[in-house]
């Protein structure tokens, strides 16, 4: 959403009586609920490789070269800062 719609929402529902504005607070919450069940339903059946797969194809290769290609021998190095092994 664009910062200029976000500020004349803002404006509109802040003029609002306080029922109302938790009226609309309500009906916002609603639609980013529907959103967030959408998208799990257009992901289920499928299997989590797949979903995965399509993931990770909209990443530019030249992010994939700048991950270590010792990940899995040195994940506690990586990810807590412990000694790297071999």
């Amino acid at each position: 959403m664009s910062t200029e719609v976000a500020e004349v929402i803002f404006d509109k529902v802040k003029a609002l009586p306080a029922e109302q504005q938790t009226q609309v607070l309500e009906f916002v919450e609603r639609l980013a609920d529907d959103s967030q069940t959408e998208a799990i339903e257009a992901n289920e059946g499928r299997p989590i490789w797949e979903v995965i797969a399509e993931i990770s194809s909209q990443v530019p290769d030249e992010e994939w070269d700048q991950l270590p290609a010792d990940g899995s021998l040195n994940h506690d190095h990586y990810l807590y800062g412990g000694p790297k092994k071999g």
